[in-house]
């Protein structure tokens, strides 16, 4: 049989786990090739629509805007659920807690120094430096800053209208760093003292982040896990498309979402199609 390679480019969200499918397809299938370019939803969708890929990945679902621009039609398949960390590098300062109005507080430049008022109140006992928060967020359109933005917007209506949901919201922030991809938003929180990010819980864990525990819907400060976040998943209402869902769950960790494969209706041939299929 002929070997079969398949071009995949998109949401860095899901990167870690799409690499572990592919090790696990070649297994199975040895004459099958799958790469995956992790460039961010915005691209993922781009590349989608413009036919330059075998298939797309998006934490972000794809408008009906963006379906019928579509040439050989696509379908939606969501292939996982993840959480968004909030990671930061503060030395000495292990288990930060951030409330429902300090997070949103924060992300829409309202909070700015990490001795503020409302960070101390969440933290009680805590010496925190009198020191200029540095915003780490992301350079690309990023279905993981969709993720996090719906939720800030479901719980601040001050975030919602000052910033809002989106792949790529126009920040209202000091001191903004922007990085490429979660490895790029991970990298500069590692290298900047007095920083805050969010960046996939994988990126997180896998450079030693520290994550802050974020207030639920129910009251509680949860950190974030693989539990937490199914916790948090199986209490959300989804749509009968799944694509849209409330960005504020009642139980676990509060910034989950899902990711997405787009893959098309219409192969040019049944060897990619089967290929697809496989994958």
């Amino acid at each position: 049989a002929q070997a079969q390679t398949l071009n995949g480019a998109g949401a860095t969200f899901p990167a870690p786990l799409y690499e572990r499918y592919a090790r696990e397809v070649r297994k199975k299938f040895p004459d099958m090739r799958i790469n995956y370019q992790a460039i961010g939803s915005g691209g993922g969708i781009r590349q989608t629509i413009a036919g330059t890929v075998d298939f797309g990945g998006s934490d972000a679902a794809m408008t009906d805007g963006d379906i019928a621009k579509v040439k050989n039609g696509v379908i939606l398949v969501p292939t996982a659920g993840g959480a968004v960390s909030v990671v930061y590098n503060l030395p000495g300062v292990n288990n930060l807690r951030l409330s429902r109005t300090t997070l949103p507080g924060i992300f829409s430049g309202q909070i700015t120094n990490w001795n503020d008022p409302k960070i101390k109140a969440d933290n009680p006992g805590v010496n925190l430096p009198n020191q200029a928060i540095r915003f780490a967020v992301r350079a690309d359109g990023s279905g993981t800053t969709f993720i996090f933005t719906n939720h800030l917007s479901a719980i601040s209506s001050y975030f919602k209208g000052r910033v809002g949901t989106g792949t790529a919201p126009k920040w209202t922030l000091p001191n903004v760093l922007k990085g490429k991809g979660n490895p790029g938003v991970a990298a500069l929180v590692a290298r900047t003292p007095g920083s805050i990010g969010y960046v996939e819980y994988s990126y997180a864990s896998q450079n030693k982040l520290k994550s802050a525990q974020l207030q639920n819907k129910s009251g509680e400060f949860v950190a974030p896990s693989l539990q937490s976040a199914n916790a948090a998943l199986a209490s959300v209402n989804f749509p009968d498309n799944y694509r849209v869902f409330e960005g504020d769950p009642a139980q676990g960790y509060p910034i989950v979402g899902l990711t997405w494969m787009m893959v098309y209706r219409q192969y040019p041939n049944a060897a990619k199609a089967n290929a697809v299929k496989k994958w």
